[in-house]
């Protein structure tokens, strides 16, 4: 019995050992993500990228995520391809950041949609790790509420109504918050285990909560 209880506490901290170095390690390729993305977005800006050129980079980034990440994440490969897709989101962001800055208030406005991505980062993450709830009977709804928000958002680049993309900016910015609130749920209980993938989810959280903020900060400011 003494053996068994002493198994079981062997594998309850090699388990605590496993989770804290996967969400070391995903906070740590995701803050060398942000950073570079960053970088890439002032070169983007710098250069002058049109915005025909950050359409080419958000769909080249969305084939990055969806048909190339997934093959490699198990592999040291998948970091190569994780910073090829920040990069051209962040490239992307080029022209957008741009634009706002062009306006009367659009340094505060992308300094506030910058404060108000990092304030739900922090809350949603800081929350997922101290609660003892698990949330991944999230995943069927987060998944069917992105994807919707995602084919309204194609549908509204031929409708091109006001409204609609508020609305769908709001979705977004919802969605991603509660989405890195699962993802960090799920690494910090063991159900994430590869801290690729939960880099590119934390990531994309984060870039549709600053786009989705920017827009909506940009109605609001009539710009």
């Amino acid at each position: 019995m003494y053996d068994t209880q002493k198994m079981s506490s062997t594998q309850s901290v090699s388990g605590v050992l496993a989770t804290n170095k996967v969400l070391r390690n995903t906070y740590a390729l995701l803050s060398m993500t942000l950073l570079f993305s960053a970088l890439a977005a002032g070169v983007s800006m710098a250069v002058g990228m049109p915005r025909g050129g950050s359409m080419i980079c958000s769909i080249a980034a969305l084939a990055l995520i969806w048909f190339v990440i997934p093959r490699t994440q198990h592999s040291s490969a998948g970091i190569f391809w994780v910073f090829a897709m920040t990069g051209l989101l962040g490239a992307g962001l080029g022209p957008m950041l741009s634009y706002y800055l062009a306006t009367p208030a659009g340094a505060s406005i992308v300094m506030q949609a910058l404060a108000g991505t990092g304030i739900i980062f922090v809350g949603m993450s800081g929350y997922a790790m101290v609660t003892k709830r698990d949330f991944s009977f999230m995943s069927g709804f987060l998944f069917a509420g992105i994807l919707i928000a995602f084919v309204a958002s194609i549908a509204n680049l031929f409708l091109q109504i006001p409204a609609l993309h508020l609305a769908i900016s709001a979705m977004f910015a919802v969605l991603s918050s509660f989405l890195i609130l699962y993802q960090t749920n799920q690494i910090v209980r063991g159900g994430e285990t590869n801290y690729i993938s939960a880099t590119v989810t934390l990531y994309v959280s984060l870039y549709n909560i600053f786009v989705s903020l920017l827009q909506i900060l940009g109605v609001m400011g009539d710009d």
